[in-house]
């Protein structure tokens, strides 16, 4: 990400958070409140640091930030990221309703509707963000 992509991203209202390993940063992930939800935004771990804790720590801490429902949305070909995903709670949208959360939640191209998935924690289904 470009700093001036950064800078953006935060006048936006996303609050980044790093994860610190040995006085070096093994990761970063942010979180946006937008509307009635939460978005967790861009998560980032080095190649490195990778299956050693750091994401899924940023994520929890994130989740434990807030009461409202999580989403986060991310590559369909990233195998990798949903599978971490899913093993942290967070479960799939249907097809139908990721177009829809997409589009409510987030601002991005068309096309990057088309080539991405939305995953949703459990309050996200108990309080009706997300049609089952």
């Amino acid at each position: 990400m470009s700093a001036e992509d950064l800078r953006s991203e935060i006048e936006s209202g996303v609050v980044f958070w790093g994860h610190d390993s040995d006085g070096d940063i093994a990761g970063v992930m942010g979180i946006q409140n937008v509307k009635d939800v939460t978005l967790i935004r861009h998560t980032y771990v080095r190649t490195n640091q990778q299956g050693r804790g750091a994401g899924g720590e940023l994520l929890r801490h994130l989740g434990g930030m807030t009461e409202r429902p999580l989403l986060l949305g991310t590559w369909a070909a990233a195998s990798w990221a949903i599978r971490f995903y899913q093993k942290h709670g967070f479960r799939l949208v249907s097809q139908a309703e990721k177009a829809r959360l997409l589009r409510e939640y987030w601002t991005i191209p068309e096309r990057q509707v088309e080539t991405s998935v939305v995953l949703a924690d459990e309050r996200s289904f108990a309080g009706g963000i997300v049609n089952p």
